[in-house]
């Protein structure tokens, strides 16, 4: 099974990802640009694989540039935010 079929899976598979990158010493500048360009990568060429995924693709294609650098930085503080619950 695909991190993409399932969201909580992908928001745990993002999780790992971004403590690892901190503990590697990438900055937050650097975590926000990867950020983006997963994102700006899935809306382009990955098959949507659930609900929730639908909706970011969706306000993905809607956003400018700069919207879609905010809902990169959303999705990196939502999987910080869970992570200190």
């Amino acid at each position: 099974m695909s991190v993409l079929e399932n969201f909580d899976s992908w928001k745990s598979f993002l999780a790992n990802r971004l403590e690892q990158a901190k503990s590697e010493g990438m900055s937050e500048q650097t975590i926000s640009n990867v950020a983006y360009e997963i994102g700006d990568y899935l809306a382009s060429n990955v098959d949507v694989k659930n609900d929730e995924s639908a909706v970011l693709r969706e306000l993905w294609n809607a956003a400018s540039k700069e919207e879609q650098q905010a809902i990169a930085n959303s999705m990196v503080k939502l999987v910080q935010n869970e992570q200190s619950h």
